[in-house]
């Protein structure tokens, strides 16, 4: 990265101070911890000689904090498949439950966001298409940082929600359904793809506030791989050749997972015989009322504190399913 024509190429050396950025992900968390356990250690020294109060309270604040940093050390630890340490491709589809499915879209998308922004993650919108009555009916991102994929895959599947539908006049429980699908971005993937025969492609405006440039022209791009019917769109560019090529990039990951899944027990549950989510694999349930919590089918990791999970509290949840996935492979 010293070197002078570092920059002379921005794409690879976007990709190497990406690799950078993932080693140190790696690297620096374990070796704070060993430098602040030598602090404890003398601490703890120090309190053989003096048990005063003061120190006593500090060294407790540091044991409790030296434990919560070692979970995340060790979740790196259980971050070791391939692709894990990737960017990905990350999308929410409103299901079942007309206006309430699509405003319970919405309230995730925000939940995720929240969760983005607490791992700082960067996060580009690549899609969104709008409710007809509230929220969204889809939305597209793609998200950027060490281990982005590992950690976000362990939120693929179906998102259910019980709550009183404000959307109800009668004020009738609800039961409504989103899905997350999550690809790994692959550099150089090997996999044969006929773009002329098998792929249709449509051009189309994109949406959101008028008279910005990107509504006035057809520069946003929705491709079908008509095989297996799978859709990718993106519209974030004002050009559209830009469109096309990273709505390719997305249609090859989509492609490469469905091929993976084949191979994955725990992808081949998730994706239906066309590539797309299946509404069977229920992974999570937010229940609003009668009671609060919000359970994961999978583990059975469940809390009552559903207001900061849909803040994008998320790392208890994404811990239990890597441990899970730890166990499972042994």
């Amino acid at each position: 990265m010293s070197e002078p024509n570092f920059w002379d190429d921005p794409e690879s050396a976007q990709r190497t101070v990406m690799e950078l950025k993932k080693l140190k992900a790696t690297v620096e968390p374990v070796g704070d911890l060993l430098e602040r356990l030598d602090d404890a250690n003398a601490l703890s020294d120090m309190l053989d000689e003096d048990n005063d109060a003061a120190l006593r309270k500090e060294f407790d604040q540091e044991l409790r904090k030296l434990a919560t940093d070692l979970d995340r050390v060790e979740r790196i630890t259980l971050l070791s498949r391939p692709h894990d340490a990737n960017n990905c491709f990350f999308g929410i589809q409103a299901g079942t439950g007309g206006a309430d499915a699509q405003d319970w879209a919405e309230m995730m998308m925000r939940m995720y966001l929240r969760f983005f922004e607490r791992n700082e993650f960067d996060v580009e919108q690549l899609s969104m298409k709008d409710g007809e009555e509230a929220g969204i009916q889809s939305a597209n991102f793609f998200v950027k940082g060490p281990f982005a994929y590992g950690l976000l895959s362990c939120e693929m599947g179906v998102h259910r929600m019980e709550r009183i539908s404000p959307f109800n006049a009668q004020g009738k429980r609800q039961t409504s359904f989103a899905s997350v699908d999550v690809q790994a971005e692959v550099e150089d993937i090997d996999i044969d793809i006929d773009w002329d025969k098998d792929v249709r492609e449509d051009t189309y405006r994109a949406s959101g506030a008028g008279g910005q440039h990107v509504n006035k022209t057809s520069s946003a791009v929705r491709l079908t791989y008509l095989p297996l019917n799978v859709v990718v769109q993106c519209q974030n560019e004002r050009s559209q050749h830009k469109n096309r090529a990273q709505a390719q990039k997305m249609l090859a990951s989509k492609l490469y997972q469905i091929e993976q899944a084949k191979r994955d027990a725990e992808l081949a549950k998730a994706y239906g015989e066309k590539g797309q989510i299946g509404w069977g694999y229920r992974i999570r349930t937010y229940t609003l009322q009668p009671y609060r919590q919000v359970k994961d089918e999978r583990t059975g990791f469940k809390v009552s504190d559903v207001d900061a999970v849909l803040d994008g509290d998320l790392s208890d949840f994404i811990d239990a399913m890597l441990r899970k996935r730890a166990r499972q492979t042994k």
